[in-house]
């Protein structure tokens, strides 16, 4: 496989990220659903991360959507609303290189097994798993059920 194909790929799997898990990045975005239709807009889900990139390529979208894949060298990552808070950039950053890090080192089934939480289990920055709690989007506490037969 040449370098193209590998990257094309890459590509393929991050756009299926975000049409996968595009609950929690709407949440994570900061943007309401009527910003984001306007300017990120979704390709819409499919199947796998092949058919995925076949339909964002072939939809005529322009570049108004969560990742544009107009621009011939770049991949505009578009979902985040614009902030001044540091600690809100460090997040957005950090999310969007755990994107990228998916996209490169797992394989469009494993990104199809993934779940949300499994890609949670890979977060260790605090600024990062700080915002997720936040936007709650973030749980890694057991939950403790109280049993009502328990007490004697």
């Amino acid at each position: 496989m040449d370098a193209y194909e590998t990257q094309e790929e890459c590509i393929a799997r991050l756009v299926f990220f975000v049409e996968k898990f595009w609950p929690e990045l709407l949440r994570f975005s900061r943007r309401t659903q009527g910003q984001l239709n306007r300017w990120a807009a979704r390709y819409g889900m499919k199947l796998n991360p092949k058919d995925q990139m076949y339909h964002a390529k072939n939809s005529c979208a322009g570049r108004y959507t969560a990742v544009n894949l107009t621009n011939a060298d770049a991949v505009e990552i578009r979902l985040f609303r614009g902030t001044l808070k540091l600690n809100t950039l460090i997040a957005t950053l950090q999310l969007v290189d755990h994107l990228c890090e998916v996209a490169v080192s797992i394989s469009d089934q494993e990104l199809q097994d993934m779940s949300w939480f499994d890609f949670l289990d890979q977060i260790t920055e605090p600024e990062l798993i700080q915002y997720l709690k936040e936007r709650r989007l973030y749980v890694n506490e057991p939950v403790n059920t109280y049993d009502a037969t328990e007490v004697g």
